[in-house]
């Protein structure tokens, strides 16, 4: 039965590839680009083939709840993660956008996954300079040579869909010019077609797969990542959103010479938020950056519902500068956003966890489609144990031990957690993505979540549910009550902010000290 299976895998996706590729040369009138759509169909169809016979083969047999039985499997994962990652490499463009997402999935995939995908983020191809100069002519009509005085041919960046390089124009402002990699954009519907496939063909041999919404996500936003003033529109409504933030530094955009491919925009230099180095050079506060940084993310999430979901560290720069630290937030391309629902029920969800109100935690992940499975969801959401969210998230850190109990966890409870993200909306799935990503970049600086931070989230699902209240209240007492309310929230909020920082100043600490009681021996 497997056996007739795999045959068919084999045989309609050799069909499909030539369908697709025909399709293909149809609407683009480019041979090459079909030819190598079928070519790089292939590739991806024999390591889906290959995946599929590695964990019939090698765990056939073994007994599933035993020891044995969970080596094999991480072997398997290992051996399969690597041989994907091969394939990503040599198909390049959304291959490796979808590499650099799995590598960000933290106790959502299998660690060796995770793991092995990670290094995408270091790997992505570098086109040939003259190949970028042709994309800017095509685009833009305009010759890189008559536009700047000097181009950098060393990118500042390589990612998996464009590379950005430092430029000066005629009048001297210095710039940071984003183009797309030649082939990406002609390659992508075959690409999205190929993955699509195969992991429903994959779902097939397999009925415990679940990981059929990590086609869905590529084939829906990957158009809008190959859009470049789609990215650009992105960054301007974001510095009008959060302009209230003065640490934010939002790059120009210079429509003139901007398109689908090329982007040009300010040049904004600094170091990696995740450089740990670069910030005690600068003297940069490592507390001060990642506190700042959850209240952009926290802001983002729970009150605007327009979230940058893509914060890996290449994204995120941080600068001293006459003012303070800035964080400069860089590539615009990707934002989710909220419902209006989804958004106030993940901010109530946020508020019973922080309050380890076990009622809210049912109520509110039953209302994201979780249902009995919210303790799951909870350690998920918050990257915790069970015991530590009934006892308060706020109240204590993170040990190694827990890190452990959670990684065993995810491995234990692998089919659930699949379960899960196949059930969630499906905004929650780029929401998972960000809080991983932010939480590997606190995890890199050593700054672990604490009270504070989790004060800053608070305040932001308070607004959040407060103004859903006021908008669809009619009654002006009854939006006096809920406004006073809330300011009244957000008051005690800021009467503990204050205590905690009391604690810590040489005077609070005496004060606490005196009033300790002395316990006198016998």
């Amino acid at each position: 039965m497997v056996r007739q299976k795999l045959w068919r895998v084999i045989k309609y996706g050799t069909l499909l590839g030539a369908i697709g590729g025909t399709g293909y040369v149809l609407k683009q009138n480019d041979w090459d680009v079909a030819t190598l759509g079928v070519l790089r169909f292939g590739r991806a169809a024999f390591a889906a083939v290959r995946l599929v016979v590695d964990y019939k083969v090698s765990l056939y047999g073994i007994d599933a709840d035993t020891e044995e039985y969970q080596k094999v499997k991480s072997e398997v994962h290992l051996r399969c993660a690597l041989n994907l990652r091969r394939m990503c490499c040599k198909n390049g463009g959304a291959f490796i956008k979808v590499g650099q997402h799995v590598g960000t999935l933290e106790y959502l995939l299998p660690k060796e996954y995770v793991d092995t995908m990670k290094v995408l983020h270091n790997q992505a191809p570098q086109s040939d300079v003259k190949d970028l100069y042709k994309v800017f002519q095509e685009d833009l009509g305009l010759k890189v040579d008559d536009t700047f005085i000097d181009f950098d041919e060393e990118p500042l960046g390589a990612a998996s869909l464009a590379q950005v390089h430092r430029a000066t124009l005629k009048d001297g402002r210095v710039v940071a010019v984003k183009i797309q990699h030649p082939k990406v954009k002609a390659h992508s519907y075959v690409d999205i077609k190929t993955m699509e496939f195969l992991v429903h063909a994959i779902a097939w041999i397999f009925p415990g797969f679940q990981y059929l919404w990590l086609a869905e996500e590529t084939k829906r936003n990957l158009p809008l990542e190959l859009d470049f003033l789609h990215e650009g529109r992105n960054c301007e409504r974001v510095e009008r959103l959060f302009k209230h933030f003065n640490f934010l530094k939002v790059p120009k955009i210079y429509w003139d010479l901007s398109s689908e491919r090329v982007l040009t925009m300010e040049y904004c230099d600094g170091g990696k938020v995740d450089d740990k180095n670069y910030m005690e050079r600068q003297g940069i506060s490592v507390n001060e950056v990642t506190r700042d940084l959850g209240k952009l993310y926290s802001e983002m999430i729970f009150v605007q519902g327009y979230v940058h979901c893509d914060p890996h560290p290449g994204n995120v720069l941080v600068r001293k500068t006459g003012h303070g630290t800035e964080i400069v937030l860089l590539d615009h391309g990707l934002y989710q956003t909220l419902t209006d629902d989804f958004r106030v029920n993940y901010s109530q969800l946020w508020l019973s966890l922080i309050n380890s109100d076990l009622d809210g935690i049912k109520k509110y992940s039953g209302l994201l489609n979780c249902g009995d499975m919210y303790g799951l969801f909870a350690c998920m959401l918050t990257a915790r144990s069970w015991n530590s969210v009934m006892s308060g998230i706020d109240k204590s850190q993170v040990t190694e031990d827990e890190t452990n109990e959670i990684k065993e966890n995810a491995a234990m409870y692998l089919i659930q957690i699949s379960e899960i993200l196949n059930k969630v909306p499906r905004q929650m799935l780029l929401i998972f993505k960000t809080n991983d990503v932010l939480r590997g970049i606190e995890y890199t600086l050593e700054a672990k979540a604490n009270a504070t931070s989790f004060l800053n989230m608070s305040r932001c699902c308070v607004r959040a549910v407060a103004s859903d209240n006021l908008r669809n209240c009619e009654s002006w007492t009854k939006r006096f009550q809920i406004s006073a309310a809330m300011h009244w929230q957000l008051f005690r909020l800021g009467l503990y902010e204050f205590f905690l920082w009391f604690q810590t100043t040489p005077l609070g600490q005496f004060l606490l000290k005196e009033r300790t009681p002395v316990i006198a021996s016998s």
